[in-house]
């Protein structure tokens, strides 16, 4: 299975999102709930971006060599960029999942961000 393809499961199980590529950005992937992005892709789920809050951003860009703030003015909003491997092991996925998922409940509506929530046990 591909990282695209890993990618597109997890989002797949989110309510209401969708995939858009963008033409002007090469056909790149983004993941998006009512038209607003929660994660950016490029076409081989290898460098993704998503949003997490403020604080988790930081720590997680302070301690994963893997990540840094998102360019583009981005990064002080809470939006990180994560290099994935190739080939990343499962606790990589379950923490990717965990980043996606998070990402979604700070776009989507309240009521789609709570169902999300609550199936997370939070």
């Amino acid at each position: 299975m591909t990282n695209m393809d890993r990618l597109e499961a997890i989002v797949g199980r989110l309510p209401e999102a969708e995939r858009v590529d963008i033409a002007e950005w090469g056909d790149h992937p983004t993941f998006r709930i009512r038209g607003k992005n929660f994660v950016f892709s490029d076409q081989a789920a290898r460098d993704l971006s998503l949003k997490l809050p403020k604080e988790e951003a930081a720590a997680v860009v302070a301690t994963d060599p893997a990540v840094h703030p998102a360019g583009y003015g981005l990064g002080r909003h809470g939006w990180v960029a994560l290099n994935v491997d190739d080939d990343p092991d499962e606790e990589r996925w379950r923490q990717i999942e965990e980043w996606v998922r998070t990402s979604y409940t700070l776009v989507a509506p309240k009521r789609l961000a709570r169902l999300v929530v609550e199936e997370d046990g939070g």
